[in-house]
């Protein structure tokens, strides 16, 4: 089971990763008011979303004790990240606030993660 967990902790991180990196390749075209929601940034979020709900699970079934104040509110930062992200796919440029906002709330999830014991 340990092994499962790592597992998707890993795919949980690479999905960051996707995500985090969307945000980052865009800050040039914020500048210039030419930014838009790269596929990175879609993808990325819904497999972080995915991870993270089997992740509870594993650590439901192995009886581990979770933070429900800190999986709920680093949910509600994602279900923001992935409506902003699902909504703006589509157009050709997106306001700066709106990747500014994404990259801000994946890097609060993770300061989540890292610092909430």
């Amino acid at each position: 089971m340990d092994v499962l967990t790592h597992l998707f902790v890993g795919l949980h991180i690479i999905g960051i990763a996707a995500l985090l990196g969307g945000v980052l390749t865009q800050m040039k075209a914020m500048r210039g008011g030419e930014a838009r929601v790269v596929p990175a940034m879609l993808h990325g979020a819904l497999t972080m979303l995915v991870t993270g709900i089997v992740l509870v699970g594993l650590s439901d079934a192995q009886h581990v004790h979770l933070s429900v104040p800190k999986i709920g509110l680093k949910l509600a930062f994602l279900v923001v990240i992935l409506g902003l992200v699902y909504v703006k796919r589509d157009e050709e440029t997106v306001e700066k606030g709106v990747v500014a906002t994404v990259g801000a709330l994946t890097v609060a999830n993770i300061f989540i993660a890292v610092l909430w014991t």
